[in-house]
């Protein structure tokens, strides 16, 4: 485990991301000995979307404000309805999200979250996965949808549901310990 002590990962999230989809790869990165931070447009606190209604509020580490990708080795980005809907519209989110990519380091985009992707301009080309209703999203946007538990496209891991979260967890754990890909690309 102390193969990734020192390494940083940044996750993404608002107000209205799927609980679990936060709290599960923090505890499994956690559990590797990496430095999580949660990372928000707004400092406090931001509140979980619990499955069915809103869930516990989450403290956030740093704001955008206070952040660079050159800061972190991998980007984690929670889905949820509310949470990714909302940082798809934020260009501090989305410039924060590209920078990531042009590094080549790994990203992680479960449910939803890749409409922040789409915004961001970087599925274009791409094999991905997400929650179905995203599906076509994905499609116009140029990539490549599959449905699967896990894709993994050059560093780019990407999951369907919380029900995938044990083979997300692990396929983003891999990826990091590999660390920056050539290929992974904005």
């Amino acid at each position: 485990m102390s193969e990734l002590k020192g390494t940083k990962v940044a996750i993404l999230a608002t107000h209205g991301f799927e609980e679990s989809e936060l709290t599960s790869p923090k505890k499994a990165l956690e559990a590797q000995s990496i430095e999580v931070h949660v990372v928000a447009p707004e400092g406090g606190s931001i509140r979980a979307w619990a499955e069915t209604d809103w869930g516990a509020e989450y403290p956030v580490d740093k704001t955008l404000d206070e952040v660079s990708a050159d800061d972190y080795d991998a980007l984690q980005l929670p889905g949820g309805l509310f949470n990714p809907d909302t940082l798809r519209g934020n260009e501090q989110a989305l410039e924060f999200t590209r920078a990531f990519f042009k590094a080549g380091k790994p990203v992680g985009a479960i449910c939803h979250a890749p409409w922040i992707l789409i915004n961001a301009e970087v599925v274009e080309g791409r094999r991905l996965t997400s929650v179905a209703s995203v599906s076509q999203d994905l499609t116009n946007a140029g990539a490549k949808w599959e449905d699967a538990e896990v894709v993994c496209d050059s560093a780019l891991v990407t999951s369907r549901t919380p029900a995938d979260l044990n083979a997300f967890n692990a396929k983003l754990i891999e990826e990091i310990k590999e660390g920056k890909h050539r290929k992974q690309h904005a």
